[in-house]
């Protein structure tokens, strides 16, 4: 009996270890403002995975807090390797945005995954952001945090094993969503500081 509880724990270690997880994470560039007062700055979304050849497509998310009233737009993009079947769902006000949907045509050894696109050798870029900002809209503190709920995945990873290769589909409960925190002092007061922009972000996982 000893033997078939020893061996059935063996079995449930081996199971964790085998599990194959993906994360998202996100970065802000520096805050640039402008001698009117007009503050802007960019999103950068990058994905990995603990395993794989690269990053085959996905869909993700995003949800603010603070940015009501100080987000006017946000304009989304992805890297020329994820233009297939790329969707854009749009800003959904106050720095939400409805989600981004990108993929590849990976079919090797005829076309193999794109350079940008392979794990191993850090994050991948997967989507900008472009934020527009109010006009002068004082002092403000967002944060953004990575979601899916895009569509029936987050990320695909092509496994490149000599042959067609294999895709694994990645869902919620697979990824680790990362968030990043913004705060610019009023604008307008930086401005008359002097001062040529100023930001502070905090990247979470």
């Amino acid at each position: 009996m000893k033997r078939a509880v020893s061996f059935i724990a063996v079995a449930g270690l081996a199971s964790a270890a085998a599990a194959q997880t993906g994360s998202l994470s996100i970065t802000s560039s520096v805050v640039t403002i402008d001698p009117s007062g007009t503050a802007s700055f960019t999103l950068s979304v990058w994905g990995d995975a603990d395993f794989g050849t690269a990053i085959a497509g996905g869909g993700f998310s995003l949800s603010a807090t603070g940015g009501d009233g100080v987000v006017a737009d946000m304009v989304a993009s992805v890297p020329d390797w994820a233009t297939l079947g790329f969707q854009d769902n749009g800003h959904a006000g106050g720095g939400n945005y409805n989600g981004v949907i990108f993929g590849q045509l990976i079919f090797p050894p005829f076309i193999p995954p794109a350079a940008d696109s392979m794990l191993g050798g850090g994050a991948v870029l997967l989507g900008i952001f472009e934020v527009a900002l109010v006009a002068d809209p004082g002092a403000f503190f967002i944060e953004w945090t990575l979601g899916g709920g895009v569509g029936p995945f987050v990320m695909e990873v092509f496994t490149d094993d000599g042959g067609a290769g294999t895709m694994t589909r990645l869902t919620e409960a697979d990824i680790t969503f990362g968030s990043v925190s913004v705060f610019v002092p009023a604008p307008s007061s930086v401005v008359l500081l002097g001062l040529g922009g100023l930001v502070v972000g905090r990247r979470r996982r």
